[in-house]
């Protein structure tokens, strides 16, 4: 099958698979051994597939640079790129077929201008069948637009993994906050659970990290890094912690679990309820995850119990064999 992914990205063409920047849109390209062509390349493109995927952009308005290689870009070379039904149209005259997949959380759109948000309502209306991140979202697409939804799992390409210089479990220590201090990743909350393991508490650096986040007593910050990097610093850590409320890929649960490292986190993510049974809570329910961190620190059985069924989970449903035979036979 030749499948096209149509992306805000500059990128194109195949992604090796030692790339080390393996994030899921990458995992999900480099698996599938597909093509990835920007929106704004679509005229050009000749070839014809049997399968175009659409990720829909968190903004309908994006801006992408005309050469990736550059670090720093100033405003005049910048170009502005707009997803449109008339973009998505040209796409499905190259495809047999052409789907969407979910980019953020299923309400993210509601968030835009009242004309884009009927522009997108018309763009997913144009798709012959929609993806999505978790099951809540495929029943709240298949409400919105009345058509077949299908899960994208998130997934993991190993590869650029290497794996002789992972942190042993035994040899772990400290926890680590999924995201930073904003209403999208919930940071103030793991923070406030994250205390009960009575360590050290470290974050990764995200977009969206707020001004000042680095003055915060008690929080150690973690660099930005690629995929491949952030795997081995990851692996370091003893507990993970991600509160977050906006439900999307859920690409920190699944990296913990990868590497068996318990995650404290919300039911409704697939990645948290199927990888961490035992540590999820419901939507704001900071006093059950204070028990389970408390729990994972005093029992060190319950502990093991969670690092070694988290892995067993990952490599049951979330390897990419798994990924490969869902994604082609359903």
């Amino acid at each position: 099958m030749k499948i096209a992914f149509f992306t805000e990205g500059e990128l194109e063409g195949k992604c090796p698979r030692d790339y080390l920047n393996m994030r899921t849109d990458m995992a999900w390209l480099c698996s599938l051994d597909a093509i990835r062509i920007p929106y704004h390349k679509i005229k050009n493109n000749t070839t014809k597939f049997d399968l175009g995927i659409c990720i829909i952009p968190k903004k309908l308005n994006y801006v992408y640079r005309e050469d990736p290689t550059q670090e720093l870009v100033s405003e005049d070379q910048l170009s502005r790129g707009v997803v449109t039904p008339e973009i998505i149209n040209s796409a499905k005259q190259q495809c047999l077929q052409i789907a969407s997949m979910q980019e953020g959380p299923h309400w993210n759109f509601q968030d835009y201008p009242l004309e884009d948000q009927i522009k997108y309502f018309n763009i997913l209306q144009e798709m012959d069948f929609l993806f999505v991140h978790n099951e809540i979202d495929r029943k709240y697409f298949k409400g919105l637009v009345d058509k077949e939804c299908r899960v994208l799992q998130s997934l993991m390409v190993e590869d650029p993994i290497n794996t002789d210089t992972l942190t042993k479990m035994e040899d772990r220590q400290n926890v680590i906050i999924g995201g930073n201090f904003c209403y999208w990743y919930g940071g103030f909350d793991s923070f406030i659970v994250a205390q009960q393991f009575e360590s050290e508490i470290y974050a990764p650096s995200m977009g969206r990290k707020i001004e000042n986040e680095d003055q915060m007593p008690g929080l150690n910050h973690l660099p930005y890094v690629h995929w491949a990097e952030w795997i081995q610093q990851l692996s370091k850590f003893k507990y993970g912690i991600h509160l977050m409320r906006t439900h999307a890929a859920g690409t920190f649960a699944l990296n913990c679990a990868y590497l068996g490292i318990p995650c404290i986190g919300y039911r409704g993510l697939d990645t948290q309820e199927i990888l961490h049974p035992e540590c999820s809570v419901d939507m704001g329910d900071l006093s059950t995850a204070k028990k389970i961190a408390q729990k994972l620190r005093k029992d060190e059985e319950f502990y093991v119990y969670c690092c070694n069924e988290a892995r067993k989970r990952y490599m049951d449903n979330y390897v990419e064999s798994v990924f490969k035979e869902k994604f082609y036979n359903g």
